[in-house]
C-alpha cells in the first residue's frame, strides 16, 4: 500500500477538524469555478466567433473574384461569365502545397502540406448603387444581383418572411429582398412595392420592385446597406450585355482553406484579368475585432488558471500549517522531507481532481443549457447576436483539464518546502 497516499486520503476526507474541512472545500470551489468559468468562456468566445464568421461568408461567400482594377475604379467592370471556368473552380477539392516549417520562431525550409477540403460552391454575382423612394422616404441601398447559380442553402436561413427570388422566371427579374432593418426604417413590408433610381452616365434610370422577402442577419453594417434582385435587372441598368457579371463568389467547405485557395485561383486557375481575394482582406475591419476575441479567450485562461494557483497554494500552506503535529511525529518515526510532501502533494492532487469534477460538471451543464435553452440574451445592436452562442470544443476542454491539474500539481512543490523548516524537537516539545 502507498502510504503516502493512504495518509493524504484520510486528511482529506477522514474526521478531522471543521476549520481544515472547510479549507478543502473552499478550495474545491476555487477550483470548480475556475474551471467553470474558463469552459463557459470558452464556448461562448469560440461560438461567437464562429457564428459571425459564418454570417458573414453566408453573405458574401469566402472567396471573391473580380477584374484585376476592379478596386481602383468606384464603377463595377463587366467580365464575361466562363461556364468552363466555374466548373473547373468547383471540382477544386484538397489542394498540396508548401508550407513553412518553423523551429523556435525561425523558418527552416518548407514542408509538404494540404488543404483540409477544397470548395463548396461557386456562384456569380453583380452590384449596383440605387436610391429606394416610397410615399414617405428615400433610402441609399447596395442592390446585390444573383443569378440561378447563387447557393440560397446559406441565405435561406436568415430570410425571416416571404421567400427567395425565383430566378428562372422573366417575371421575377421585378422582385427584390429587403433586410428587416431597411424595411422598419421606411415602413415598408411583404408585398409592398418600391422604386428604386439609379445614376448611370449622368442619366437617372428608374426600376420598379416588389418585395417578396425579408432577411435578417443581425449584422446591421450589412442589413441597412444590402438588397438581393435578380442579376439580370443590374444588368439593365448598368447596360450590360447577357452573361456579364461583375465577378465570383466562392463557398469552400473549410473556411480555414480560403487563403490557400485564393492563391492557388490567382497563380494557377484564373486568367490575367481576374484576381482573387479573400472575404478577410476584403473586409478586414470585422476580422481584426473577432481575432482579437481569441486574445480574450487566453487571458480569460491564464487569469483563471493563476486564480487557481493561488487558491491552491494558499490552501496547501494552510493545510500543512494544521499538521504540524503531525508532520513532527512522521519525522521523529524517521520519514524523509519528500515522503512527508509527497502526502500533501497527493492531498493537493486529491482537491483538484474533485474541482476539475465539479468544475466541468457546472461549466458543461450551463452551456449545454444556454445552447439548448439560450437562457442569457444579447443586445443584437452590440453583438450581432440574440443570445450568448455556445460552441463546446472538447478538445480545447481536455486542455483546459490537463493544463490545470499538470500546472497546478507543479506548482503545489513549492509551498511544501515548509516541511523541510518544521523541526520534530520544536513541535513535540511541549506535548
Amino acid at each position: 500500500m502507498n502510504l503516502e497516499y493512504f495518509i493524504a486520503r484520510k486528511l482529506s476526507f477522514g474526521t478531522g477538524s471543521s476549520f481544515t474541512k472547510s479549507i478543502i472545500k473552499l478550495a474545491i470551489a476555487g477550483i470548480a469555478i475556475g474551471i467553470a468559468v474558463m469552459i463557459i468562456s470558452s464556448s461562448i468566445i469560440r461560438g461567437f466567433r464562429n457564428q459571425i464568421t459564418d454570417k458573414i461568408f453566408g453573405f458574401w461567400g469566402n472567396i471573391h473574384i473580380t477584374d484585376l482594377y476592379i478596386t481602383n475604379s468606384n464603377e463595377p467592370i463587366a467580365i464575361k461569365k466562363d461556364a468552363n471556368l466555374m466548373e473547373q473552380i468547383a471540382n477544386i477539392d484538397h489542394i498540396e502545397y508548401q508550407e513553412p516549417r518553423t523551429v523556435m520562431g525561425r523558418e527552416m525550409g518548407y514542408m509538404q502540406s494540404r488543404t483540409v477540403a477544397g470548395v463548396e460552391s461557386i456562384q456569380s454575382y453583380a452590384m449596383a448603387n440605387g436610391i429606394i423612394k416610397t410615399k414617405k422616404f428615400l433610402e441609399g441601398i447596395v442592390l446585390k444581383g444573383v443569378s440561378d447559380d447563387y447557393n440560397w442553402s446559406k441565405m435561406n436561413q436568415y430570410i425571416v418572411q416571404g421567400r427567395k427570388i425565383n430566378t428562372e422566371l422573366d417575371q421575377s427579374a421585378k422582385e427584390i429582398i429587403l433586410s428587416q432593418v431597411t424595411s422598419q426604417r421606411l415602413d415598408i413590408a411583404l408585398n409592398d412595392k418600391l422604386i428604386v433610381y439609379f445614376i448611370k452616365g449622368g442619366n437617372t434610370v428608374k426600376k420598379a420592385f416588389k418585395i417578396v422577402g425579408i432577411y435578417k442577419t443581425g449584422l446591421e453594417e450589412y442589413d441597412r446597406r444590402i438588397a438581393l434582385v435578380d442579376i439580370r435587372k443590374i444588368r439593365e441598368v448598368l447596360n450590360w450585355e447577357e452573361e456579364e457579371i461583375a465577378g465570383y463568389e466562392v463557398i469552400t467547405e473549410h473556411f480555414e482553406d480560403m487563403g490557400i485557395i485564393s492563391d492557388h485561383l490567382y497563380e494557377r486557375v484564373l486568367p490575367g484579368n481576374l484576381y482573387s481575394q479573400t472575404i478577410q482582406e476584403k473586409f478586414p475591419g470585422i476580422f481584426e475585432w473577432l481575432e482579437l476575441q481569441k486574445i480574450n479567450e487566453w487571458v480569460i485562461m491564464a487569469l483563471m488558471i493563476g486564480v487557481c494557483i493561488i487558491n491552491m497554494i494558499t490552501a496547501l500552506i494552510i493545510l500543512i500549517l494544521e499538521r504540524t503535529k503531525m508532520i513532527g511525529v512522521l519525522k521523529s518515526l524517521g520519514h524523509k522531507n519528500w515522503d512527508i510532501r509527497k502526502i500533501f502533494l497527493y492531498q493537493g492532487g486529491i482537491i483538484v481532481i474533485y474541482g476539475l469534477f465539479w468544475g466541468n460538471l457546472l461549466g458543461l451543464g450551463i452551456s449545454l443549457l444556454q445552447k439548448y435553452t439560450g437562457f442569457i440574451k444579447l443586445d443584437e445592436k452590440n453583438y450581432y447576436l440574440t443570445e450568448a452562442p455556445i460552441e463546446i470544443n472538447w478538445a480545447m476542454v481536455s486542455v483546459i483539464n490537463v493544463s490545470v491539474l499538470l500546472l497546478v500539481i507543479v506548482c503545489l512543490i513549492l509551498p511544501t518546502y515548509i516541511i523541510a523548516k518544521i523541526k520534530p524537537i520544536k513541535v513535540l516539545r511541549f506535548e
